[in-house]
């Protein structure tokens, strides 16, 4: 189970830390779009638009259609809701150990003053 997550989660974590990648989401999420679109609309070669496309449909958050010669993009069913709970973890966790950070930090400033130092 825990390999089946972190196997969706590379693979979800990559496809995001590419920033055209990233681009190319914001666009489906407005409307769908040919290969060919994307790629002019990102300046890129067909190539390379489908080799991003394709890592995003391996992430589930992109599906393509073939109608005669053009390949339409749109967004995949899969969300980030997964990844949006493991984050809000470590969220929670650094929130709590800065919390506690700051609860130290208060206590040392507050024995400086009571000897007198600034």
């Amino acid at each position: 189970m825990v390999q089946c997550h972190q196997t969706q989660f590379d693979a979800s974590f990559g496809a995001l830390s590419d920033a055209t990648r990233r681009g190319v989401l914001e666009h489906l999420g407005r409307e769908d779009a040919s290969i060919t679109t994307l790629a002019e609309r990102f300046h890129m070669t067909l190539t390379g638009m489908k080799k991003h496309v394709g890592v995003l449909v391996q992430a589930g958050f992109v599906t393509t259609e073939k109608v005669g010669r053009v390949r339409t993009c749109r967004l995949g069913v899969r969300g980030l809701e997964e990844e949006a709970e493991w984050i809000e973890r470590y969220r929670r966790l650094w929130t709590e150990r800065f919390d506690e950070l700051d609860q130290v930090v208060e206590e040392l400033k507050q024995k400086e003053r009571a000897n007198g130092r600034k």
